[in-house]
This record gives structure tokens, sequence and C-alpha cells, in this order.
């Protein structure tokens, strides 16, 4: 796997991982979900740059101009509910692409560090020969993206597929790149310092679904 960490540099997207992590920033639920829109906007530029291209021929009111514009069929599958604003970052930069929504969660049995990944709603167009954008938030085990992956499989087998995620430990992007094929792409915002015993990223910035819509209830 290509692992794409746009951290690696500085840029203004230090700025918008510094306000989500922020405990006093973060309480404005509308800038969190903002903030993370914008990293999905920047991540897709990024990623814009791999993809492939075809030139077609663009009538202006003088004339004619040959551009090199995009050519992948593209599907953008968000894992709920964080998701959500990290897919509409993507949209808007790919915004022709076919969509996808999968629920994928942690249930906890016994203990608050033993867990496993549970998908319940998935909704997804034919996959076959497309361009996959998997887009999850917290790539914290890695678990979560890799039962989506599994369970997208029945829709198709993609042409390649990129892997999308705001803040990462290095235990899930190293799951990751184990499962996935060496021409899959990870695009990340940073990558934190570990796990804690509980499976959540240190020093992370906390529950992302609950700081973007409200706390839930425990099931």
């Amino acid at each position: 796997m290509k692992i794409h960490n746009i951290s690696a540099e500085n840029s203004i997207i230090n700025t918008f991982i510094a306000e989500m992590r922020d405990v006093n920033i973060q309480q404005d639920s509308m800038r969190f979900r903002r903030n993370i829109e914008r990293i999905g906007e920047i991540l897709s530029y990024e990623m814009s740059k791999t993809l492939n291209y075809t030139t077609q021929e663009i009538t202006t009111p003088l004339g004619t101009s040959q551009m090199n514009l995009i050519n992948n069929n593209i599907v953008l599958c968000s894992i709920l509910r964080a998701g959500v604003p990290l897919h509409n970052g993507l949209l808007n930069y790919f915004d022709k692409a076919e969509n996808a929504f999968i629920s994928a969660y942690r249930h906890h049995k016994h203990k608050p560090e033993s867990f496993e990944i549970i998908v319940e709603y998935l909704a997804c167009p034919s996959l076959e020969g497309k361009t996959l954008i998997l887009a999850d938030p917290m790539l914290a085990t890695g678990q979560s993206m890799i039962a989506t992956y599994e369970a997208l499989k029945p829709f198709g087998t993609p042409k390649e597929v990129h892997l999308v995620s705001l803040i990462g430990a290095p235990e899930g992007v190293d799951l990751v790149n184990q499962h996935f094929d060496t021409n899959a792409h990870l695009w990340i915002a940073t990558i934190d310092e570990k796990l804690d015993d509980n499976s959540y990223i240190v020093p992370g910035l906390g529950d992302a679904g609950d700081l973007a819509f409200g706390q839930k209830l425990q099931q």
C-alpha cells in the first residue's frame, strides 16, 4: 500500500487538525464538522494528482481548449456516522461520483478493551472496475476499514482502492497496510503516537461522531 501522510510536510491542514483537537474549539459542533469537510477537500485534491486523465476538447465563447480531465468512475463509500462530513468534503471535489454508505461500529461484549465490528446497514452501487474511495475519519485499529471492505466485496471488484482518514494510529495503519493490495493508497492527514488500552488513538481528539453530531446512548 502507498501511504500518503499529508502532515509529513507543513500545510494549512495543520490548522484544521489543531482546531479539531482543541478541547475548547471542538465543542463547536458546526466548526468541527466543517473542519472534517475541509480536510476531506484537501485530501481529495492530493488524491486527484494520482488519478487517470484523458484530453477533452472544451468549447468556450471564443474558441476551444484542450483540457486534461479525470476519467475515473468513482464510488465514495463512507462509514457512518462520523464519515458523513468527510464524505461531503470528498463529494465537493469528486462531484460526479456515485455514493455508498455503510454502518460499522464497535460492539463491546464484556470489557471496554474487547470488541467486535458490527456492520448493519449497507447501500452500494456496482464497484466492478471502478475507483473505490473508502472514508473513515479515525483509523484506530483498522478493523472497521477492513470489515467494511470485506462487506463491499459482493458488489464487485474495484479497479483501484483509496482509503481516506483524518487521524490514524500506527497499529491501524500497519494493519490496513498488510491487508490491502500493494497498489492501494492510504490518504491520511496525520498519524498519531499509539492506541491506548481501550484502542483509542492517543493523543487523538476524542469521539469524532459525538463531537460532530452529539453524544449517543451506548448499546
